[in-house]
């Protein structure tokens, strides 16, 4: 082991896209939602996804030529099913991809959907190294894994680190479903957001929570009070597939939600995202379910378990939420010129299902993340956009 490590505290000056850090035994844990919204949050859903840091990374300047990072990660795995590859570490030098890996032990927590049980176990912190790094002052990024509740325990280093400098770029908040938040990307610089982010120069806060973007008032407060220069929010897929409300709540709760962001932000850009296509829920109901036969056969795939005919009583599609989005957007622009609307077919729509397949009938994969990633920055991003960069 080297003789000059340098062990700098885990501070959140060192820390972005996290709106709160928890001090617990071994360590801190990011957590992508404030305490007094997780004090309103009685969902273990949403508890597990806010606290899988997507979208957060260590930044800091240094001249070091090896990272070490000690984390206690907390992997989900479900009996019967596969289970998920370990989270992959994304090293950044200077805004580039650099490096890759992932940590060994942490604590698991083993789910029988069958029973509705859980058992958790513990294990020891894991250690990320990274070596061979340029010899000169440089802006390092560390991205966590997305989709794995990460405790950060010690950073060490053979040179000095110092909190990197405001660089002037914009703050884009945005949030959506696991989608989002990443899915099925392979690391964390992959989801469509953080290549999004990349591509229009801007730093991402994600509020993407699988599962779980669901319109709670606790995450519009959120949005309210979070600092951004660019907003979006992703509507849709979870409200579906948790069969969570009608088409009569639905609307007012829009507006609630919009109403909301707009009492901290009157004037930021707003821009607000319809679903991705998604065959099994573009005309069928939720809720969803796995399907049965391919958990047989140790694939993990989705269905809709609705009636279509259940939309004249107002259960919601994507096909139905695609289209109260756009006349909300519409009547709301109307005095709001700073309100904008993307419909997700013009991300992902059904020619490109034929070509890049979602796996498990749900979640995009990381050549499907880029492809949303890139229509995104062309429409938001562009000069014409709605997130285009204007000179006062």
């Amino acid at each position: 082991m080297m003789s000059t490590w340098i062990t700098t505290p885990i501070s959140t000056d060192l820390l972005r896209g996290a709106l709160d850090v928890q001090r617990t035994a071994r360590g801190v844990l990011p957590h992508r939602l404030p305490a007094w919204a997780r004090a309103q949050n009685t969902d273990g859903q949403l508890a597990m996804v806010e606290a899988q840091p997507a979208g957060v990374r260590l930044a800091f300047r240094t001249r070091a030529t090896a990272i070490e990072l000690d984390t206690l990660p907390t992997r989900h795995t479900y009996t019967g099913l596969p289970d998920r590859p370990d989270g992959v570490y994304d090293l950044l030098v200077d805004g580039h991809l650099t490096d890759q890996a992932s940590v060994t032990g942490g604590d698991t927590v083993t789910v029988d959907m069958t029973s509705g049980t859980a058992e958790h176990r513990s294990g020891p912190p894991g250690t990320v190294r990274f070596t061979g790094l340029p010899d000169r002052a440089k802006d390092v990024e560390i991205w966590l894994p997305h989709h794995e509740r990460t405790e950060l325990v010690a950073l060490r280093t053979d040179a000095p680190v110092a909190p990197v400098p405001d660089r002037g770029r914009r703050v884009w908040l945005h949030h959506g479903s696991s989608i989002s938040q990443g899915s099925n990307a392979t690391s964390p610089t992959a989801t469509w957001p953080a290549l999004a982010a990349d591509l229009g120069g801007v730093e991402l806060v994600n509020l993407g929570f699988g599962g779980s973007a669901l319109l709670d008032p606790f995450t519009a407060r959120t949005m309210r009070d979070t600092p951004a220069d660019l907003i979006s929010v992703k509507i849709g897929i979870n409200l579906v597939n948790t069969d969570l409300m009608r088409l009569r709540a639905f609307t007012p709760a829009v507006h609630g939600f919009l109403d909301t962001i707009r009492d901290g932000h009157p004037t930021t850009p707003l821009l607000v995202v319809s679903p991705i296509y998604c065959p099994i829920h573009e005309d069928t109901p939720g809720p969803g379910a796995f399907d049965l036969a391919a958990l047989a056969t140790g694939q993990v795939r989705f269905r809709a378990t609705g009636d279509p005919a259940e939309r004249a009583s107002g259960k919601l599609t994507l096909r139905v939420i695609r289209d109260e989005l756009a006349r909300i957007t519409a009547q709301r622009a109307a005095d709001d010129p700073n309100l904008h609307h993307l419909d997700g077919l013009d991300l992902y729509g059904e020619a490109d299902f034929a070509e890049l397949p979602l796996p498990d009938q749900l979640h995009p994969d990381t050549a499907t993340h880029r492809r949303i990633a890139e229509r995104f920055a062309k429409r938001a991003f562009a000069a014409d956009g709605p997130f285009a960069e204007r000179r006062s």
